[in-house]
């Protein structure tokens, strides 16, 4: 009988923020946005565990309350605007190694701010991670509504084209079609190799796996984002919200 793979979620939520303040803490849909990152991993068939990092108490308290374990605060070092991912999840890491000796296979990166999120799709992604055991990390990715071979730099005051295409010496004039397929990183779910964390000082790696989503994808950075995250989360808890993710691509 083969084992199950340890899977952690690890759900960064630090107190400060400064375009919703208190954010992670704010009501939509009738519970703390913080909740519904917490609910998704504890639903999920395949994550084993669900941690949130934070440096607060309250939304600690309130981790706790919808199922997650704080099992440490996190330094005010690691919650400042100019934190990275990568001392997040690193801290995350060595104080569970050290205090518990615990290990993983992966770590399912959720963030709060991204709440409108599928079950099914968390699944997805981490399947096909594990049938992957070459890839450092996988990475949920979208279709950008505007390509970056037609933006432009300024040089010397003269207009340069941003991307180049070899052969082809005005790709910014070509049809979109026509251009190579490019993706923007959307933030949807994460999953990476502890060793890419703690060894390559990485939160990708080399090896990083896509996972293209179709659906649209709701981030909550600024006041105006909160009427429609909220209609959002209320259709993906009334189940009327039936748009799912094309799952894995490898493009050539």
């Amino acid at each position: 009988m083969t084992s199950r793979p340890e899977v952690l979620a690890l759900i960064p939520a630090r107190g400060g923020s400064k375009g919703i303040p208190r954010k992670n803490l704010l009501r939509l849909a009738g519970k703390p946005l913080i909740a519904y990152s917490i609910e998704q991993a504890r639903a999920s068939r395949h994550i084993t565990r669900t941690i949130v990092s934070t440096d607060d108490p309250e939304i600690a308290a309130a981790a706790r309350d919808y199922g997650a374990e704080v099992p440490f605060m996190r330094p005010a070092e690691f919650a400042q605007d100019w934190s990275t991912d990568l001392d997040v999840f690193r801290h995350a890491l060595v104080t569970l190694r050290t205090a518990e000796s615990y290990a993983c296979e992966c770590v399912v990166h959720l963030r709060p701010t991204g709440p409108v999120r599928q079950v099914a799709c968390i699944d997805e992604a981490i399947e096909i991670f594990l049938r992957t055991p070459g890839a450092d990390s996988l990475r949920s990715v979208t279709s950008p509504a505007q390509t970056p071979y037609k933006m432009w730099r300024v040089e010397d005051g003269y207009l340069q084209p941003l991307l180049a295409v070899e052969g082809e010496p005005e790709a910014h004039s070509l049809p979109r079609q026509s251009l190579p397929e490019v993706f923007w990183q959307n933030g949807y779910v994460d999953i990476i190799r502890p060793r890419v964390i703690l060894e390559l000082g990485m939160m990708g790696g080399h090896k990083i796996l896509p996972f293209v989503v179709n659906e649209p994808v709701l981030e909550l950075d600024y006041p105006e984002d909160i009427p429609l995250v909220d209609a959002a989360l209320r259709r993906l808890q009334d189940g009327t919200r039936r748009d799912r993710p094309a799952g894995p691509r490898h493009p050539a």
